[in-house]
């Protein structure tokens, strides 16, 4: 059965940051709140962690995970993003979208989608993953969690216990979020494309 930590949805609690980051070192599946809902994330580079991830949420890899990021530099570390990108990506970060930039060699092969060598990326506003990206001080690799045969994502950290508590290694209870998932914009053409309508509001982004 997976660790259930409790934790203040604006101060989580650092002991419990620790922990949880040395389950993610570990190769542990975590379940965590964001500003958009609930996510499944594991740390980039645990090859058996990331295929653990894609069982529970039944996709395969030309199936985008995102890459939770601390910030604008981060992203720019993993991603290839010129002037025009960064104008809106700073428009819009942190908040609920997801970006589909170019990798850059930094992100594992098998991370990036096959054909396109494109990567999933966002700076998530939500006080819990922002503390525990600062404990780790790398990116994590997180999927939506919305389970194979459902409509919408997991949004009740009970429920989430009750569905895969089995399956994961950490529960990170802060509270409900949102049933909204994050707004995907594609970076790689010319111009910015809206993929999915989400919780962030394509405006910011002139769509």
């Amino acid at each position: 059965m997976s660790q259930y930590f409790q934790v203040h949805p604006l101060n989580p609690q650092p002991r419990l940051m620790k922990q949880a980051v040395q389950i993610i070192h570990g190769g542990g599946v975590v379940a965590l709140p964001t500003d958009s809902c609930y996510a499944l994330v594991c740390h980039l580079d645990d090859k058996a962690a990331v295929e653990r991830l894609r069982r529970i949420r039944g996709i395969d890899e030309k199936h985008h995970l995102t890459l939770l990021c601390r910030d604008l530099s981060e992203i720019g570390v993993y991603a290839r993003v010129d002037n025009r990108q960064f104008r809106l990506l700073k428009n819009a970060t942190p908040g609920p979208f997801t970006f589909i930039l170019e990798a850059t060699r930094c992100v594992p092969r098998r991370l990036s989608h096959p054909s396109r060598k494109t990567i999933g990326l966002r700076v998530p506003e939500n006080s819990v993953v922002e503390a525990l990206l600062g404990e780790l001080e790398q990116p994590l690799l997180g999927a939506t969690l919305t389970l194979p045969g459902d409509d919408e994502p997991l949004n009740d950290p009970e429920a989430i216990r009750e569905r895969i508590g089995k399956q994961i290694d950490l529960i990170i209870d802060g509270g409900a979020c949102s049933f909204e998932m994050t707004t995907v914009v594609d970076l790689t053409g010319e111009d910015a494309e809206l993929v999915r309508h989400g919780r962030g509001d394509p405006a910011l982004l002139g769509l």
